[in-house]
């Protein structure tokens, strides 16, 4: 068969898709990336991936989508694939709309965060479950990477029969390394002792950073390593004067690393992992961390609650508050005892629920229409034993 893998930008594509686009093809199917051109595409290119760049924009700019459904049910019409599997929500929507319009066989798609659940006015979200609502309608297989998504899909009778597939990253490449761990202190100038926080997103607000750079004001004794970049299609306003704070108070214990591909290596090399959210789906970076061995400080939100066991792989905290967080991060900095027990938990529990080829596996056969012939995925608010 012919699958159009669909979503908004490069990052999306290669940071998010492309484990299923590899396990698609290992079954035999021909695989089309589509989403808007940027530098990342070239990773998935030198896979041997055809990659279809259209103009996606990630804004509610009524030309802009009028003109990015133009493009897309352009290139439907000249691929005839069999399915077409949208991404996120904006341009989920988009293509299963075209796809449709197309009339294609099998429409597909993977919901990575209800637009309808983040903050925001009421009209936008409003405007957003109508939207989900509708768009429902006209797909036929529909996914969530979280139970608690999946369960608001049925109860807002968005769909009636969507599933949670999870996701997934390899434990061969995010894994305790203490090599890793010596080069990348070394090259940072970083002692052995010191206790290291990381953060990995996307530098954009509803990750949390200005709660938490205002929190590590709180945590003497330990560093925050930031891991990231604001791509040039995030909204909302710039962390700029956060971090131009956060340099002034805490000197030489703010690290801004930047985007960096080395990410497993890095993780090998702090002892905290924080992620203090305003929303999410079920994020890699929580899965990253845990695969790692660190204990996860994370927002009491749809997805982390899902993955992190409160008091056991790590803490969950009140979403946009400074003290809780603060006094989270520094138990664990206090106490090397406590995070590696807690990271152990954690590695556990995403060894035997996050793995990456067990959740691709799952997730080709929920696509293809035959996931009764596998096994189901473990229960992810099951407590590891």
């Amino acid at each position: 068969m012919k699958i159009l893998e669909v979503t908004n930008v490069d990052f999306s594509l290669r940071h998010f898709l492309l484990p299923l686009m590899r396990g698609l093809r290992a079954e035999g199917h021909e695989v089309i990336g589509v989403c808007a051109d940027g530098p990342l595409l070239a990773e998935v290119r030198d896979e041997g991936f055809r990659v279809e760049p259209v103009p996606m924009v990630r804004s509610f700019s009524p030309l802009a989508q009028v003109q990015a459904l133009s493009a897309l049910m352009a290139l439907i019409r000249q691929e005839q694939p069999d399915i077409v599997h949208a991404h996120m929500p904006i341009s989920g929507l988009l293509a299963r709309l075209a796809a449709k319009l197309c009339g294609v066989q099998c429409v597909a798609y993977t919901c990575h965060g209800f637009l309808f659940n983040q903050p925001g006015s009421m009209p936008r979200r409003g405007l957003s479950l109508a939207l989900e609502w509708m768009a429902g309608r006209i797909t036929d297989r529909y996914f969530t990477v979280s139970t608690q998504e999946a369960e608001d899909a049925q109860r807002f009778h968005i769909h009636p029969k969507p599933l949670a597939l999870g996701n997934g990253r390899d434990p061969a490449s995010f894994h305790p390394d203490p090599e890793a761990r010596q080069r990348i202190r070394a090259e940072l100038g970083v002692p052995p002792n010191a206790v290291v926080i990381i953060a990995v997103s996307r530098l954009v607000r509803h990750k949390g950073y200005p709660e938490l750079l205002e929190a590590m004001e709180q945590v003497p004794g330990a560093e925050l390593w930031v891991v990231g970049e604001r791509l040039a299609s995030d909204h909302g306003s710039s962390l700029d004067e956060n971090f131009a704070r956060a340099e002034r108070e805490l000197g030489g214990r703010l690290r801004r690393l930047g985007y960096r591909r080395d990410i497993p290596a890095l993780l090998a090399a702090a002892d905290i992992f924080v992620l203090p959210s305003h929303f999410e789906g079920l994020p890699m970076s929580v899965i990253e961390a845990m695969l790692c061995g660190l204990p996860v400080v994370a927002t009491d939100i749809r997805g982390p609650r899902e993955q992190v066991v409160n008091g056991r792989t790590g803490l969950l905290v009140p979403i946009g508050e400074v003290a809780p967080l603060a006094r989270s991060l520094l138990r664990l900095v206090r106490d090397s005892d406590l995070r590696y027990r807690m990271g152990s938990s954690g590695r556990m529990r995403a060894q035997s629920r996050y793995d990456e080829a067990t959740v691709t596996a799952h997730a080709v056969a929920a696509l293809l229409g035959n996931a009764k012939d596998k096994k189901p995925m473990p229960d992810p608010q099951a407590a590891p034993h």
